[in-house]
Formats: structure tokens, C-alpha cells, sequence
């Protein structure tokens, strides 16, 4: 198999390859501050990393949700990850690893002061927020804490900062530096070289990172392997969200025919395990119409 020039930094061993080791800090540490917009007396200038402690529950789900936490010489614990696809209850599990890593800075004995800020920063290869006719949220949105009455902010503790992927304008170059990297993120796999647009320090650090000539084999089988997971995830995601729709729709033919009185003998419920769910809509659809079985 060929390799292409740069690995896909969507996937787990890239995205930790990249953001989550010491080798290549220095490409997170970027990341960091443009996607933050810290000016210069506010940068980050170094970060610890801290161990990884929470994992989906769901087995199923383990490769699509990667992550990387540190903390800088401030305090400011960070909470960086990867979300491929879009699960149920996404946001809430955010604020949970976000409130999880607020709490766990405590040792028994600690007072609440020593509790410093945590920030979540979640890419999503997702829209989390789809454009709509009201208030448009944009492809970098962050969150805090907001009195609703007179606006004013405040309880600036947990933070949360989403990259919508699918939002970055692909129909011209990349200016600012939030759509510099969200067209890494996006097309990194498909460039052969770094282009003039990505000739920033932590971008070029980042495509070094992920350039496969420098992946041993055992690295490169890795990288196939977690391509290969997000894929089979996205295959099981898939397949039960139509069966779910399937089973919605037989439920409303069961009670589509109790309404008009229709009896569901064996051969007919047979006929209804059968079907897919384009069947299953002509069958509910003609119930409703001619009020007979077909």
C-alpha cells in the first residue's frame, strides 16, 4: 500500500502522536494559543502533560473520541480532543471531562482556592450547532458562564471551545490562523507538500509529526488499524440508527392497523420483519391512504 504524504490527524495514534507527546509539544502548545487568540503577554509558553483518565464507557466508541490533557506554568488545566463522530449526549460528556478535571486537581486536605481554570477544546468533524435561519454559532464558538439578565460574565472556572470542522469554508485559501488549522485538520491526508498557506511554526511542526515517511512499520500498521476502527464505528453507528428507524416505523403500522382494525396474523407480521425501512414507509403510507392491507 502507498503511503500518502501525511497521515490523517483525525485519527488516535496521529492526533496523540501530534498533541500528546513530548517530541512534538511544541506543535499543541500552537494549537493552543491561536485557537485561545492569547496575545502575547497571555501565551502559553510551555505545558505539562497529564494522564488520560477517562475513556468512553462504550467500547464501540473508543476510537472516535480522542483526548489530551495538560496543564501550563499558570495552572490552567487543558482538555484537547478529537471527536469524529456525533454521539448521543455529546456535549453533556464535554462537560463532564471538563467538570472531572476541575474536581480531580483536589487532594484530600486541598482548600477550593487551589482549584485553578479548566478549558475544554473540542475539533468536531461534525456540525455540533447547524447553521440555521436565527443566531448562527461559528466554526470556533466558546462558552462560559453568563449572567442572563444583564450579560455580564462571569464564573470564568470551566470553559468550552468548540472547532467545527465541516463549517470551514473550503471554497478559498485559509487566512486566519483558527481556519489555518482547521484546514489541517480537514485536509492533511490529502496534501503532498505543506502549502504557503500553512507555513506557520506549530502548523509545519504538526505536518512534520504527521509525515508518514517517518512512521516505523509498526507505526504505520497503527495508524491502518485506528483508520480502520473509526470506520468500523461509523458502520455500527450507522446500522443502528436504521434499525431504530425501522423499528419506529413497524411500531407505526402496528398501531396504524389497531386504529382501522386491521388484524396482524403471522404471514402479515412476517411480512413486516421483512421489510427495510424504504418498504416499511410505502407500507405505512399506503395504510394510512387506502386503509387496507395491500
Amino acid at each position: 500500500m502507498t503511503r500518502p504524504v501525511f497521515a490523517d490527524p483525525k485519527t488516535d495514534f496521529v492526533f496523540q502522536r501530534i498533541f500528546g507527546t513530548e517530541e512534538h509539544k511544541s506543535a499543541l502548545i500552537g494549537f493552543l494559543n491561536d485557537v485561545l487568540g492569547l496575545d502575547y503577554a497571555h501565551r502559553i509558553t510551555d505545558v505539562s502533560f497529564l494522564p488520560a483518565e477517562q475513556r468512553p464507557k462504550v467500547s464501540e466508541l473508543k476510537y472516535s473520541i480522542v483526548d489530551v490533557k495538560c496543564v501550563d506554568a499558570r495552572g490552567t488545566t487543558y482538555v484537547v480532543e478529537m471527536q469524529v463522530l456525533n454521539v448521543e449526549a455529546f456535549e453533556k460528556r464535554v462537560v463532564y471531562n471538563v467538570a472531572k478535571a476541575y474536581t480531580n486537581q483536589l487532594e484530600v486536605g486541598d482548600d477550593y482556592p487551589e482549584l485553578d481554570d479548566v478549558i475544554g477544546i473540542s475539533i468536531c468533524d461534525f456540525e455540533l450547532w447547524p447553521q440555521t435561519d436565527g443566531a448562527a454559532v461559528p466554526m470556533l464558538s466558546r462558552w462560559r458562564m453568563q449572567e442572563q439578565t444583564s450579560g455580564v460574565r462571569g464564573l470564568p472556572e470551566l470553559q468550552f471551545v468548540f472547532l467545527e470542522l465541516p463549517k470551514y469554508d473550503t471554497s478559498r485559501e485559509p487566512e486566519t490562523l483558527v481556519e489555518k488549522w482547521a484546514y489541517f485538520f480537514r485536509e492533511a491526508r490529502n496534501l503532498t507538500m505543506i502549502p504557503p498557506s500553512l507555513q506557520h511554526p506549530p502548523l509545519v511542526a504538526a505536518l512534520e509529526a504527521a509525515r508518514t515517511a517517518s512512521f516505523t512499520r509498526e507505526e504505520w500498521d497503527a495508524y491502518i488499524a485506528s483508520g480502520m476502527a473509526i470506520q468500523n464505528e461509523r458502520g455500527a453507528l450507522s446500522l443502528a440508527r436504521r434499525e431504530g428507524l425501522e423499528e419506529g416505523i413497524r411500531q407505526g403500522i402496528v398501531a396504524t392497523c389497531d386504529v382501522l382494525g386491521i388484524e396482524l396474523d403471522d404471514a402479515r407480521r412476517a411480512q413486516l420483519a421483512a421489510f427495510d425501512a424504504a418498504g416499511l414507509e410505502a407500507l405505512l403510507a399506503h395504510l394510512r391512504r387506502e386503509r387496507r392491507w395491500p
